[in-house]
């Protein structure tokens, strides 16, 4: 048999290539470089994705708390303006009944008492 030992085939050992592992070593350290460079392309575009999508969140984070504390303040206000509003019907309600009581009635009273169309003088007697 051979060298590489007593169980191994003469044919098996014919296809043993003995220079060609040494001519791999560039090729596999340029792909390995390769895919290294790869990954980390894709983490320094993974990490301006997360930086976009932070700047994005916080700035809609500040809009949100903006529009909820507009909120806030126009609930006030409409709390405000219905509070105006009842004091104002409230008001509306105490001029109509001192309308009514001060000037309406009075009036009614003398409408009765007097006749409304003064009587018109007679010509007959001429």
């Amino acid at each position: 048999m051979s060298e590489h030992g007593a169980d191994t085939p003469e044919q098996v050992l014919k296809f043993v290539p003995t220079e060609r592992l040494r001519t791999y070593g560039p090729v596999v350290e340029e792909a390995g470089e390769a895919i290294i460079a790869k990954i980390q392309k894709a983490a320094e575009l993974s990490n301006e994705n997360c930086d976009r999508a932070m700047k994005l969140a916080h700035k809609l984070s500040m809009q949100l708390r903006a529009a909820e504390e507009r909120i806030s303040q126009l609930e006030a206000e409409v709390e405000l303006f219905r509070d105006r509003a009842v004091r104002a019907e409230g008001w509306l309600q105490t001029i109509q009944k001192e309308i009514e009581e001060k000037l309406i009635a009075p009036r009614s009273a003398n409408a009765t008492d007097k006749p409304r169309f003064p009587k018109t003088p007679s010509y007959d007697k001429c």
